[in-house]
């Protein structure tokens, strides 16, 4: 079994060293899933959301989440990122289908030339993104779940 990088001797938790590592393009792609009700998703899509546009400030939400993931997670290593690219997409019911199906998928890619990936970046992009988005319409939709916040890909060159 490999021995797992973030863990020194004697078990404890550490800051992997990536000192020795040669700067390589990165970049690393997320994404994820709000379930809404169809009437909230036409208020956002009509920007009828009292708390204002919840796209727009949702994508906002997640490049600061991305540029701050050194400071939220304890031993992710500051990047230096070059890019933060977070896309917010409806998802609207279709007759037929259900109500399930319905909602907002946000994927973020962030890239850097570092010595170590930003995946972290965008997996905190996504979800600060939906969690914004669940912020602004909690008082009129109270069945609002975050769904499948996944990592896409990740490519080094």
């Amino acid at each position: 079994m490999k021995k797992f990088s973030h863990t020194d001797e004697s078990g404890k938790a550490r800051m992997v060293d990536v000192g020795g590592k040669s700067l390589q393009k990165r970049s690393a792609t997320a994404r994820g899933f709000i379930h809404l009700r169809p009437e909230t998703l036409a208020l956002i899509t009509e920007n009828q959301i009292k708390k204002g546009d919840v796209l727009t400030v949702a994508e906002i939400a997640g490049i600061q989440a991305a540029k701050q993931t050194s400071s939220l997670i304890p031993l992710c290593h500051p990047l230096p990122i070059t890019s933060v690219e977070v896309n917010t997409q409806p998802v609207p019911a279709t007759e037929g289908q259900s109500a399930e199906v319905c909602g907002i998928v946000v994927t973020s890619t962030v890239k850097c030339n570092g010595q170590t990936g930003v995946e972290m970046e965008a997996l905190a992009a996504v979800s600060m993104a939906l969690l914004t988005i669940y912020d602004m319409c909690k008082a009129v939709d109270k069945k609002m779940v975050i769904d499948g916040i996944t990592l896409v890909e990740k490519i080094k060159k």
